[in-house]
């Protein structure tokens, strides 16, 4: 069971939206899902940004795989220039429990990387969907890349599964 939550603020005198959000509890752990990008099996997010003709993604995390993997420490990621197909690592997430490499879903070039991470790594833990961003991607093909990704109920479903398997180990 999930539920749909809407929020919007207003930000010195303009209107800023707040994306939607899926929400479901599992054990005592709250997870939420941004309704406005798509998701790989793993848990990172693609949000497709077009600036006149060129197509951008941003990348980051999701709230559950920041929440399943703790404390982040350390971020390090891939720089600006840097050619990337699907599945290459361009971050390295280093919590109190493990380091992460997250595989890029998208093909192309990095085009911008959050520099929030060079003095507050866990701004991801803090806002995995907003602040905690880790890169943008300047995408080559985001059309067929796309289509490997999950919209967020699809997303929320391999997440509730994956944390009830956790909670019967």
């Amino acid at each position: 069971m999930y539920t749909h939550i809407l929020w919007s603020l207003t930000v010195v005198g303009k209107m800023q939206t707040i994306p939607e959000f899926l929400r479901t509890t599992i054990d005592k752990f709250t997870f939420l899902v941004a309704t406005d990008r798509l998701y790989t099996p793993e848990g990172v997010w693609a949000l497709w940004i077009q600036l006149q003709g060129v197509n951008r993604v941003r990348l980051g995390v999701s709230d559950f795989m920041q929440q399943h993997n703790g404390d982040v420490a350390f971020v390090s990621l891939r720089p600006t220039g840097t050619a990337i197909k699907v599945g290459d690592e361009f971050a390295d997430i280093e919590t109190m429990k493990v380091t992460i490499g997250v595989a890029s879903p998208v093909a192309g070039t990095i085009v911008q990387v959050n520099e929030t991470f060079t003095l507050k790594p866990e701004a991801i833990n803090e806002d995995p969907y907003g602040k905690g961003w880790l890169a943008e991607i300047e995408a080559t093909n985001w059309e067929a890349d796309r289509v490997r990704l999950l919209d967020a109920k699809a997303y929320l479903a391999v997440m509730q599964s994956q944390a009830e398997e956790e909670l019967k180990s």
